[in-house]
């Protein structure tokens, strides 16, 4: 199944986004702030579209003190 019928448009843009950036690892994640400009969507597209790849389990969040990181799964 293509990625394009699983996720929404906005999913997908951030998706390629933190693939872009290789945020692929809990060493390597990147905050929304991040995503967002390489996606150049609106922070709260980028947050929505980041809650979909979380429950879809393609990213996975990662609390820490100033900023949550992301970072992909799949």
């Amino acid at each position: 199944m293509a990625l394009e019928d699983e996720l929404s448009p906005n999913g997908v843009k951030v998706y390629k986004a933190m693939k872009e950036q290789a945020f692929l690892s809990d060493e390597k994640m990147g905050t929304a702030e991040r995503i967002t400009q390489t996606a150049r969507l609106p922070k709260n597209m980028v947050l929505n579209a980041l809650q979909e790849l979380q429950a879809k389990g393609y990213c996975r969040r990662k609390v820490r003190e100033k900023a949550a990181g992301y970072y992909l799964t799949k």
